[in-house]
Order: structure tokens, then C-alpha cells, then sequence
């Protein structure tokens, strides 16, 4: 290996070293972030419940319980909350918010879990798309709208059941779409000033006849809107002059 080689290994791995030190330093001295969802305290100190709306729209609900699966594989401070809305003409929305604690590893890809479900993702039909709130203040919210198959149904292809599952991650001051801008401001958040933000995963789910992905997502898109401002802390009101 030449000098020229020779040098830009040593760089490579002082660089390397470098982030490891920043790294390890920032989590020995870490703070954990405020929610930025609604929540409330529990008996087991390490985590907390995830305060839902009872009602949505003209949707009624009922509160569920995370699968003992889930909870029993994810690290032991990660809270939950998950309901299970249902519209009068029958149809179910089931919202679920996944909150991480001090462990980063509670929250991962979404779409890992969905393949790993047996669910296949139409890619062509899937998009990151914007939905209006108007409360507290208007915005634009970001989320991911995948629409899904059920791979191993046993049934023809096209009348395989299918679902349109529509995600999105928030912070105290923080909200995006995309799991890998999601870890590039916690690591940047985490440098910057010592506070590893608590993200909260945030998805809502709801069956999906075959053609009718469009106005099965405006109907989630009202769903959402009228709910996110019952729970979602971010983004707040802006301060006074």
C-alpha cells in the first residue's frame, strides 16, 4: 500500500475513533426529551401510557392492549397507546403510538415489521404525502402511506385482503415522515445539546377494498386530522410577539 493509501486509512480511522468518542461521550452524559404526544404517569415507573382520544369525528372507540409479543420484545421503558375506532357505517381505523425511552432501539423501520407480518407494499401506490391540521395552529403533517396486500392469504391476488397503513414519528418540537431523517436529528439532537429526543411512532390502520386506496386514504386524511390535535403535543402554539 502506497504512502498516499497509507494516510488515508489513518484518516479514515481517527475519524472513525472520533465519532465513537462524541458518541460515547453524548450518551454518558445524555438527557431524556419531553414527549410529544399526551401521556400519563404508570405504577411501573419506566413507562408511561399514551393518552389516545376517546372520540374522533363520529367514530367510537375502544382502548386495546399492545400485544404481550410486542411489549416482551421491545426494551423495557418503551410505552404504548392504542385504541380502535369505529365509524358508524362499521368500518375500523386502529391507531397505535409507540414511545421510546431512553433505549433508541424501541422504534425501527416501520416497513420491516409489516413484511415481517406477512403484509407486501405496492410500492407504486405508496408515497410520503401531506396532511392539513388546523389546530392548534395550522400545518402540513408528513406521513408515509403505504398500501399493503396481504401476501399468504390463500386467496387470488386481486381480492387478497389489503390495507392502507399510514405512519409518521414526533418529537417535542420535531415531526417527520422519514425513519432516516428520524435518526439523523436524534444523533444531531443528541450532539448538539446532550437531550436524546423522545420520537414517538405514531401509525393508524385500516382495511382497504382493492381500487379504493384513493378515497380510503381522504376518509384516514379526516380521521387524522381531527385527531392529531387531541394528542400531539408537536407542533404547539407559537409564542406571543
Amino acid at each position: 500500500m502506497d504512502q498516499t493509501k497509507w494516510i488515508s486509512l489513518a484518516a479514515a480511522l481517527a475519524i472513525m475513533a472520533g465519532t465513537r468518542g462524541l458518541l460515547a461521550y453524548a450518551q454518558a452524559h445524555q438527557r431524556l426529551g419531553r414527549p410529544g404526544v399526551t401521556t400519563r404517569p404508570l405504577a411501573e415507573g419506566r413507562r408511561v401510557h399514551v393518552e389516545l382520544p376517546e372520540r374522533v369525528l363520529d367514530y367510537s372507540s375502544r382502548e386495546v392492549e399492545m400485544d404481550k409479543v410486542v411489549v416482551d420484545f421491545l426494551p423495557p421503558d418503551t410505552s404504548f397507546g392504542q385504541r380502535f375506532y369505529t365509524a358508524p357505517d362499521g368500518s375500523e381505523v386502529r391507531a397505535t403510538v409507540v414511545l421510546m425511552g431512553a433505549d433508541r432501539t424501541s422504534l425501527h423501520k416501520p416497513e420491516y415489521c409489516l413484511l415481517g407480518s406477512g403484509w407486501r407494499i405496492d410500492e407504486a401506490k405508496s408515497a410520503e404525502e401531506k396532511v392539513r391540521i388546523e389546530r392548534p395552529r395550522p400545518y402540513d403533517l408528513p406521513v408515509m402511506k403505504l398500501v399493503t396486500t396481504m401476501a399468504n392469504s390463500g386467496q387470488d391476488a386481486r381480492a387478497a385482503p389489503r390495507a392502507l397503513y399510514v405512519y409518521w414519528f414526533v418529537a417535542d418540537g420535531e415531526y417527520t415522515a422519514r425513519h432516516s431523517q428520524r435518526m439523523w436529528w436524534m444523533a444531531r439532537d443528541l450532539l448538539r445539546t446532550g437531550v436524546l429526543q423522545r420520537w414517538a411512532y405514531v401509525s393508524c390502520l385500516a382495511a382497504c377494498p382493492p381500487g379504493e386506496e384513493g378515497p380510503a386514504f381522504e376518509r384516514m386524511k379526516k380521521f387524522i386530522a381531527a385527531a392529531v390535535p387531541q394528542f400531539q403535543l408537536t407542533p404547539g402554539v407559537r409564542p406571543g410577539p
